[in-house]
């Protein structure tokens, strides 16, 4: 493959980025593997632009054991380690490990480079180091060395390709299958498990897992939620359920079964404007209200894919959170707007006092869009120009889609990607809980409080 310089890998990284391309497409135009991009793509997410800037590291001993124990640990892919690590090339972990199996933990030792002279050497001493490590005693302890080395990285690596990720316990496991056949101070410092840990695990083979059916509740929440909860949420999910647990509990026990939240929150950052013209900042970042259809919030956000671009316009009630209705259209569009506000029209009640806040977009300030607020007895409210954070929470909003949503789910076509984003407001709406509302989703929480009243 052609070397390829900085800047010609960050620019392959942000095509990828912005959404319109994929990962083939992109490595075919430029003629390389697909994987090479996969694996620019992680180095960048994981270090930024320092990934791409040459380095001429010389890798330890100890750093590659790292890297190999932590691969183990954690059930880490060859490609996602390296991107962790920031090592250039994924097959240079193949290489490590090859060597480890084969040649134990010496092979990973650097080479040092430049030629051997013996001259500067003291021949007589040289004669005696060189009758010493032949001796039969040395030969024998290193070759007893390897022996374990080999039949421990092999159970460790059966378990690997069985299960993909490697406990303190497992270790354990592999330790006291080979305890008759080697050392187990040896076989422990080999695993890298301290004495008092291996001897608990011991004391507790055989016996029932305490934690067995929380473990798979667990793990079918975090399936049900397609890895969007962290420990906390799923802490409140399963108080929903009935089971009352330490949020510390079940962060060791996701942590046990290698599960972790694979959202990324970003953040948005903008500057502070004047005030705007067509109507007042009513709201001022007051987003709290004790009842529903009290204040809403709407804006619109563009999404990218296969080369087209497509608008989603939401309305969001303050109360709960829950999305009243949206529209979804090809073109940013006046009636992108106006028919998702008729549709949140069948939601007010004669009695309600409502406030609409949004930023300045020129749909807002349309005389149609003002005329069709008044005529309902609706107060206008508007940012100040250019400050998203008057408009806080439906920017989050579309942060937590574009996290949860966008970027960990693959689409076969603009209608596939309609479709999803149909589901996943649905769930939004319905199944995803949040701390704020006592644990429960928007729609939950508005009609608990419904009952209550």
């Amino acid at each position: 493959m052609a070397r390829f310089t900085f800047e010609e890998k960050l620019d392959v990284v942000n095509r990828y980025l912005s959404g319109v391309e994929g990962y083939e497409s992109i490595a075919q135009s430029i003629g390389i593997e697909k994987s090479s991009v996969i694996e620019w793509v992680k180095l960048y997410e994981h270090h930024g632009e320092e990934a791409f800037r040459k380095s001429y590291t010389s890798y330890t001993i100890e750093f590659k054991l790292d890297v190999l124990n932590y691969m183990n640990d954690y059930g880490t892919s060859l490609r996602e380690t390296a991107a962790i690590f920031n090592i250039p090339s994924s097959s240079t972990l193949t290489v490590w490990r090859n060597q480890l199996e084969t040649g134990g933990i010496d092979a990973l030792q650097p080479k040092k480079k430049g030629r051997y002279s013996m001259s500067k050497d003291n021949p007589k001493v040289m004669k005696e180091e060189v009758q010493a490590e032949g001796s039969m005693e040395a030969l024998q302890a290193e070759v007893e060395r390897l022996r374990m080395e080999n039949a421990y990285f092999k159970k460790v690596e059966c378990l690997s390709s069985k299960q993909g990720k490697i406990t303190k316990q497992d270790k354990a496991q592999v330790v006291y299958e080979l305890r008759h056949e080697f050392q187990v101070k040896a076989l422990l410092k080999l695993a890298g498990v301290p004495r008092s840990t291996y001897f608990y695990w011991v004391k507790n083979f055989g016996r029932p897992d305490r934690d067995a059916e929380l473990k798979a509740l667990i793990r079918l929440i975090y399936d049900e939620h397609q890895g969007r909860y962290g420990y906390r949420r799923i802490r409140d999910e399963l108080k929903n359920r009935g089971y009352v647990v330490n949020h510390k509990k079940v962060q060791r026990i996701m942590k046990e079964l290698g599960l972790k939240c694979l959202v990324r929150m970003k953040k948005y950052r903008s500057y502070k404007g004047t005030v705007g013209k067509v109507a007042p900042n009513v709201l001022e970042r007051n987003f709290k209200t004790d009842k529903p259809n009290e204040k809403w919030v709407t804006d619109i956000t563009e999404f990218k894919l296969f080369g087209e671009k497509l608008y989603l316009s939401p309305m969001l009630d303050l109360y709960n959170g829950e999305i009243i209705t949206y529209t979804i259209g090809r073109r940013p569009t006046y009636s992108l707007v106006s028919t998702m506000l008729d549709q949140a029209f069948e939601r007010i009640k004669d009695e309600d006092e409502l406030m609409i806040h949004s930023d300045q977009g020129w749909h807002y300030q349309m005389k149609k869009y003002q005329h069709a607020l008044k005529a309902r007895g609706i107060t206008q409210s508007m940012s100040r120009k250019g400050n998203c954070y008057d408009n806080a929470v439906m920017e989050s909003f579309f942060g937590i889609l574009k996290s949860e949503f966008l970027y960990l789910k693959e689409f076969d076509s603009v209608e596939h990607f309609i479709k999803e984003l149909e589901n996943y407001i649905d769930y939004y709406n319905h199944k995803r809980i949040k701390t704020k509302l006592k644990g429960k989703s928007p729609v939950q929480y508005r009609i608990l409080a419904h009952q209550v009243a």
